[in-house]
């Protein structure tokens, strides 16, 4: 009996609250939200428009992208067509500078992280000499624009043999990549409570089982947000890689501008390797989009 008088207690006021509105206020309230979804699907529909408009592209034939705009194809679909794209695959600078593009993404995302979290962890929870001044050096690299940074290091990287290399992409994206995910990991590792550590310290466990049986677990969707940060930036940097590469070692971003300076009209192979250059980032955000929520909604409550 207590529990019914009690949930007639809390819901009352509400219930009154209810009462109290008038039919318009309602009604107001109900179209209020309605508009509010409308406008958001307006705009979410004109941010997918260049996405669609370079999807159907691809698929059709160089003369009828020049004669008539990608949304002709709606009233003759039979424009539709995978040509574009199995000249893509026979040009050879295109998917040679697509397998580049994940020779450099993919380590450089991976070695960022890795780092980056073994690094956030001993800055958040490991005592050694100079460790706050040390933190603080590393966010003062967080002010340092890759610009200042693209003339000495590429002397540098001549001087030693990397510059042209992949691995010399690899390296520099590495280095401008960490200040970000040093800070960023050293205040989600920071945040873990004490006495867990504690605990888990009392159980016998070291540094480095703790760092991967503990922190890293409760640390995954910070983690996951860090990679999918980092993987976009390089997979879309051209700035870095037209510095930094070769031929034989340059990225998707700089092939296709070399056909465009080189072929001006050579939409055929343009318009499917743009697309397939921009949904290869947006599936990779997609597959982590929870973990990147988890991550952005982690460190808003905290």
């Amino acid at each position: 009996m207590t529990t019914h008088a009690g949930s007639i207690g809390e819901t009352a006021p509400v219930e009154t609250v209810k009462a109290r509105q008038s039919p318009a206020s309602r009604l107001v309230g109900k179209l209020g939200g309605g508009l509010v979804r409308a406008f958001l699907l307006v705009v979410g529909l004109f941010w997918l428009v260049p996405t669609i408009g370079l999807l159907i592209s691809s698929l059709r034939a160089p003369e009828d992208m020049n004669a008539t705009g990608w949304w002709q194809v709606f009233g003759k679909p039979s424009q539709l067509t995978f040509d574009s794209y199995q000249k893509l695959l026979e040009n050879g600078d295109i998917t040679g500078s697509l397998w580049n593009t994940v020779l450099i993404t993919v380590p450089a995302t991976i070695l960022v992280v890795v780092i980056g979290s073994l690094a956030g962890y001993a800055f958040a929870w490991m005592e050694f000499p100079g460790r706050d001044w040390w933190f603080l050096g590393v966010v003062g690299l967080l002010v340092v624009p890759v610009q200042v940074a693209l003339i000495p290091i590429a002397e540098l990287f001549g001087k030693i043999g990397l510059f042209g290399t992949i691995l010399g992409v690899i390296l520099f994206h590495v280095g401008f990549g960490l200040p970000f995910a040093v800070f960023l990991l050293r205040n989600f590792f920071a945040e873990i409570p004490r006495e867990l550590l504690e605990a888990a310290r009392l159980d016998g466990a070291g540094e480095l089982r703790l760092f991967s049986q503990v922190v890293m677990p409760l640390g995954g969707p910070a983690i996951a947000s860090l990679g999918i940060f980092q993987f976009l930036w390089v997979w879309n940097d051209m700035l870095v890689a037209l510095v930094f590469t070769k031929s034989g070692s340059q990225p998707i971003t700089v092939a296709l501008q070399t056909q465009v300076r080189q072929f001006g009209n050579n939409i055929d192979v343009l318009a499917p390797g743009a697309f397939i250059s921009m949904v290869i980032p947006l599936a990779v955000f997609f597959a982590f989009q929870r973990q990147f929520v988890s991550g952005v909604m982690a460190g808003a409550v905290k």
